[in-house]
């Protein structure tokens, strides 16, 4: 029998918060890959170093990979679906600021609580939830608010990656119907048997004009994105989710934001502005209002910001509440 999940306790929140930091990370880290490798190229190199990572804790802890024929079509949409969000991703970063994309990116939730109020049993929009998504959208109307001119250097960028929020939210809602009937880790590597062929053809369709070398920031850059940010993150996070209650994750993953704007600052020397902070602040806040318990105790699409690093989440435990999705983010 499956354990009651605990209340979330001093370790696990430092543990959580230090997962939000690396996950926050991933935007800076794509952008000091550019220097060096295309999006694309950059997108399968580093789902080809998670997807190994992951692989190898699922053939250590034993974990059943076969799909079933009841699992196909499921994982096919979800590859669709997860392809072209991390392809726009790591385009949106190529055109804006890592600050922006961390903003951007991970008001994701906003779109969660939309569409689960009307594809998830028992997670309705409540007035206090309603009100959690319109200062949310109002930070992201705030960062766009300066850069409504064709001129603006920042302004494809912030589109882009605005759009692979949207379709983060829309895997986040599906995933949390597929959860309960196939393993997460099975989704996760399904993603990129998926995704890693389709950036191989875009990138040598698309790509292979642009300037590549290979070189030992570029390595760092693949081997933070793969190995710690799609493996490593999502790895603990899975373990985490088995123990404690995702409501209470949740609340340490709304500094995401934050961090990802002070790394931009820290490592790329980008400009904090107040129009930015603002804009993060408003994002969390309302976030942190719309992720709130539904009244319902039906199945909650938004329980938890999910098991990251793919840019999915998931979320186990209370079985219809804790199998809940996600990345990070990306994910």
């Amino acid at each position: 029998m499956t354990a009651e999940p605990r209340n979330i306790d001093v370790q696990a929140a430092a543990l959580v918060t230090f997962l939000a930091f690396l996950w926050a990370g991933n935007p800076i880290a794509i952008k000091i890959g550019l220097a060096d490798a295309p999006p694309i190229r950059q997108a399968w190199m580093r789902f080809v170093l998670g997807g190994l990572t992951v692989l190898a804790w699922a053939w250590r802890t034993r974990t059943p990979l076969r799909v079933h024929r009841h699992e196909v079509r499921p994982l096919l949409i979800l590859g669709v679906i997860f392809t072209v969000q991390i392809a726009l991703l790591n385009l949106g970063v190529k055109f804006t600021s890592a600050g922006h994309v961390s903003v951007l990116l991970n008001a994701y939730p906003i779109y969660t609580v939309l569409l689960a109020h009307f594809f998830v049993p028992g997670d309705r929009l409540s007035g206090g939830r309603a009100v959690g998504v319109l200062i949310a959208y109002a930070g992201v109307v705030l960062l766009f608010s300066r850069e409504f001119s064709w001129q603006s250097a920042y302004l494809l960028g912030d589109f882009i990656t605005s759009g692979s929020a949207f379709l983060l939210g829309v895997r986040t809602v599906y995933l949390n119907r597929a959860v309960q009937r196939i393993d997460p880790v099975k989704l996760l590597l399904a993603q990129v048997a998926f995704s890693v062929p389709c950036y191989l053809v875009w990138s040598a369709l698309f790509e292979a004009a642009e300037p590549y070398r290979w070189t030992s920031r570029l390595a760092l850059a693949l081997g933070f994105q793969g190995i710690v940010v799609a493996g490593f993150n999502f790895i603990v996070n899975l373990l985490l989710l088995k123990i404690y209650k995702p409501s209470g994750l949740a609340a340490y993953f709304l500094t995401t934001p934050l961090f990802g704007v002070f790394l931009s600052w820290l490592i790329l020397d980008e400009v904090i502005t107040l129009r930015l902070l603002a804009s993060a602040a408003l994002v969390v806040g309302g976030i942190a209002l719309s992720s709130r318990p539904s009244p319902a105790p039906a199945s909650r699409a938004f329980d938890g910001l999910g098991v990251r690093g793919f840019g999915c989440s998931s979320a186990s435990g209370e079985r219809q509440n804790s199998r809940t999705t996600e990345q990070p983010n990306g994910l």
